[in-house]
């Protein structure tokens, strides 16, 4: 069984819909479990007080908003190379998801930084390519709704995110890049180097990753049915319209 037999429309959607409940299910379950084990189980930090259980909240959606961007890389590049549409519609249909991540982080980010730094927004190297990889999903989704045709739509977005993948990438390194910033380094890697986080709060957190990656799927999978039906809906429209 090769993977491309997925690009086959009638078969994505035979297997996506197979899936999809499964997916929501444990994405429903993951995020329940992880959400109310961190905010209600978990004690409050010595130092942040309550305030650190936003972690539960902005690490997941930040590592999202990245992944998703990558996701549609890569869907991009596959139209690119072998024009399987399904991809180009799983790419469009993660767009709205990813900006959804990619908001919540911002915000998330705000309220945490707040009383950490004293400020609601600083002009980091990290939050400024984040702010400017919500604009790259912001013209990603505009450029599909502005081009008529649908493959040369499929072909400029994709351009565009191999654009944008530079500020996804900024987004993950800067703190390395820049030592100046004020956000830290990643620390989801790092446990057990110096404990960068307490045990209390990385399991919560590890199950909330879990959730946020469940339902980027699922999400992305409900989308991509909804846009393949949309595309056979035009092609029977036109149809008509030439009979």
């Amino acid at each position: 069984m090769s993977i491309w037999e997925y690009a086959n429309p009638k078969k994505f959607m035979q297997t996506s819909a197979w899936a999809l409940p499964w997916v929501a299910g444990l994405a429903a379950v993951s995020l329940g479990v992880g959400l109310v084990w961190g905010f209600f189980l978990t004690p409050d930090d010595y130092k942040q007080g309550s305030t650190v259980k936003i972690i539960f909240l902005h690490v997941p959606s930040a590592m999202m908003a990245i992944n998703a961007w990558v996701m549609m890389l890569v869907a991009s590049l596959i139209w690119l190379i072998r024009r399987h549409h399904v991809s180009a519609l799983a790419a469009k249909a993660a767009a709205p998801v990813g900006l959804t991540f990619t908001a919540i982080a911002l915000v998330t980010g705000a309220f945490w930084g707040q009383p950490m730094w004293g400020t609601w927004w600083a002009w980091d190297p990290r939050l400024t390519a984040f702010l400017i990889l919500a604009l790259f999903y912001l013209g990603y989704i505009a450029l599909w709704e502005a081009v008529e045709n649908p493959d040369t739509a499929a072909d400029l977005t994709a351009v565009l995110c191999m654009v944008g993948s530079v500020f996804a990438v900024l987004s993950r390194y800067a703190v390395k890049f820049w030592n100046q910033g004020l956000h830290q380094d990643s620390t989801i890697m790092k446990v057990g180097e110096k404990d960068p986080i307490a045990p209390a709060y990385y399991l919560p957190l590890i199950v909330c990753i879990a959730g946020f990656v469940l339902l980027f799927v699922a999400l992305v999978l409900a989308r991509t049915r909804t846009e393949i039906r949309a595309r056979r809906l035009q092609a029977l429209l036109a149809r008509e319209r030439l009979a």
